[in-house]
């Protein structure tokens, strides 16, 4: 019936593994758990082998480094179940009846389902810019989320038929961090997949230090640039793309790309500061954005 499976990186999926097998015996369902670290070649991993002495678990370090995408797509392909399930591995589960959620939701029958995924309510000032961000722009209730079902899909806590998973996967060619999630929710509406948003968040574990989200942000937009250009995905999907299109029309993306050359130094004092700021990483955002279009 379920196949739970839990991509990682660097990092001790042992407790969640084990939250996840207690729920899914308690629930009485076939299931299976796989988890796959990407090639880290971490002692961690050491820890994470007592993942095989799980029920109906089983846990492979590969040898190379593939990208979320394509780990993902391996977890899918080495599935058995009609339905998967997809966990980060840094998340933890809100209480007892998480899997039992899910079991209700498939009742449904819709082709997706997501759960959602929330911030702790405090953090040391170290990673307050991942925090910030996910408080005030991932987080949302189910409500919220079933206005926009598609763009509201980020794929850690998501529930899908393997038939739809399979129809689409993930973009190979995405081997490096961000919008992996974005391009496969815009595949989702293309073929109009079903999606149905619930209350049954995973709380984010591990969130980034200020000078590592930093560094990924600009690895996500360097991504979103090469998927604007490649044309994997209608501008108008995201909210972000639409503002760039509207500062390209008037030339105003040559004015924010000379915002970053001279603030660049200050984009950085700030963001990786105990006090980092939204409204500076938003134009951080765009002015950086602006700043690699333009190049070849």
């Amino acid at each position: 019936m379920l196949s739970i499976l839990i991509p990682t990186y660097n990092y001790n999926v042992f407790p969640l593994a084990s939250q996840l097998e207690k729920q899914a015996l308690a629930s009485d369902i076939l299931f299976e758990i796989i988890c796959f670290d990407d090639g880290s070649k971490s002692s961690i991993n050491s820890k994470n082998e007592k993942i095989n002495s799980l029920t109906y678990s089983k846990f492979l370090a590969q040898q190379h480094n593939v990208g979320l995408s394509n780990n993902r797509n391996a977890l899918a392909e080495a599935s058995k179940y009609q339905f998967l399930l997809f966990i980060d591995g840094d998340s933890l589960l809100p209480d007892e009846t998480f899997i039992f959620r899910y079991i209700e939701a498939i009742k449904k029958n819709t082709d997706v389902v997501y759960g959602g995924r929330i911030h702790p309510k405090t953090v040391d000032s170290s990673r307050k810019l991942r925090w910030k961000y996910g408080i005030y722009k991932e987080d949302s209730t189910s409500i919220k989320r079933n206005k926009n079902i598609y763009k509201s899909v980020l794929f850690n806590n998501t529930l899908i038929k393997k038939n739809v998973f399979n129809t689409i996967g993930f973009e190979k060619s995405i081997t490096e961090y961000g919008h992996e999630d974005t391009v496969f929710a815009y595949n989702l509406s293309k073929i109009k997949a079903s999606i149905f948003h619930i209350d049954n968040p995973v709380l984010h574990g591990d969130v980034d230090l200020n000078e590592d989200y930093y560094k990924k942000t600009h690895k996500s937009l360097e991504n979103l640039d090469s998927i604007y250009k490649t044309k994997m995905i209608e501008p108008e999907f995201t909210t972000f793309l639409k503002v760039f299109i509207k500062l390209e029309k008037f030339k105003l993306n040559y004015f924010f790309a000379f915002v970053y050359k001279i603030l660049s130094p200050f984009f950085t004092y700030n963001l990786i500061s105990k006090h980092p700021s939204l409204n500076v990483f938003e134009l951080f955002r765009l002015s950086y954005f602006c700043h690699i279009n333009l190049k070849k």
